[in-house]
């Protein structure tokens, strides 16, 4: 049960949520996340799109330039298999971190092996890479889909170095599905991450247009673009955040 991506800017939000919680109810979490890549994959004519990763994710990090990312070691928790990080070259290395890596590897051999990225799988409890490893991580609206939200939040922690960064865009308040289990809201990101990050930037915004722009855009995360950062907390919205792991050397 997929929705064309012409079918789905034309569909109400509510009915869209029906229609992935039924989906949902008879196909396994991680079944649908495959399931969704497939039809994605078929869409795009077998090559995966993923130019507008770039300005997403500069966006998400109040860059201008990728200059922040050279000879860094840069991951993407939830990456899925797009090839999230090709954009940033600069890297020393590049790390694409999911639960079903190995299936999106099986599935979709020569994307995965063209976008110059590392695709690791964890599992629902640990990231495989030493503790203080990562220089920068990513995740965009991936969180949601974890079975246990504080225990993912510790090991992003750990995996970052001390001084590394995460860059991150969060659902908020968007209703629990079977696939995407996690409902969240401010003061739960809060509690569960940021009280163990020191917070460099973060934004909220209401959810924008579903459809995607002229230039290939996002259209729900142009509220951010734009400079209108006005939410009302208990509605469907965004939540951008930098933050650091600061040095357990100095005090934290």
């Amino acid at each position: 049960m997929e929705i064309t991506d012409a079918l789905k800017a034309r569909t109400p939000e509510p009915l869209k949520k029906v229609i992935r919680s039924i989906r949902c109810q008879f196909v396994k979490k991680n079944g649908g996340e495959l399931s969704y890549w497939r039809s994605k994959f078929e869409t795009e004519n077998g090559q995966f799109k993923n130019s507008h990763y770039k300005r997403l994710m500069l966006g998400m990090a109040s860059e201008q330039a990728d200059d922040f990312v050279k000879g860094k070691i840069v991951a993407d928790f939830g990456c899925g298999p797009r090839g999230s990080l090709t954009w940033a070259s600069s890297a020393l290395l590049r790390i694409g971190i999911d639960v079903i890596a190995d299936q999106y590897a099986d599935e979709f051999t020569h994307n995965i092996t063209s976008h110059g990225m590392i695709y690791l799988k964890c599992t629902e409890k640990v990231i495989p890479l030493p503790s203080d490893f990562v220089d920068i991580m990513f995740t965009i609206n991936a969180m949601d889909h974890v079975d246990n939200f504080p225990t993912m939040c510790k090991e992003i922690v750990r995996v970052l170095k001390p001084g590394g960064e995460f860059i991150g865009s969060f659902n908020l308040d968007e209703p629990a599905t079977p696939c995407e289990p996690q409902q969240l809201s401010e003061r739960i990101v809060k509690e569960a991450l940021l009280s163990k990050l020191q917070v460099r930037s973060y934004r909220v915004a209401n959810h924008g247009p579903n459809g995607i722009g002229a230039e290939g855009q996002d259209l729900r995360y142009q509220p951010f673009f734009d400079g209108n950062l006005s939410y009302t907390p208990g509605e469907e919205g965004y939540l951008w955040v930098r933050a650091q792991k600061l040095d357990r050397r100095c005090g934290s």
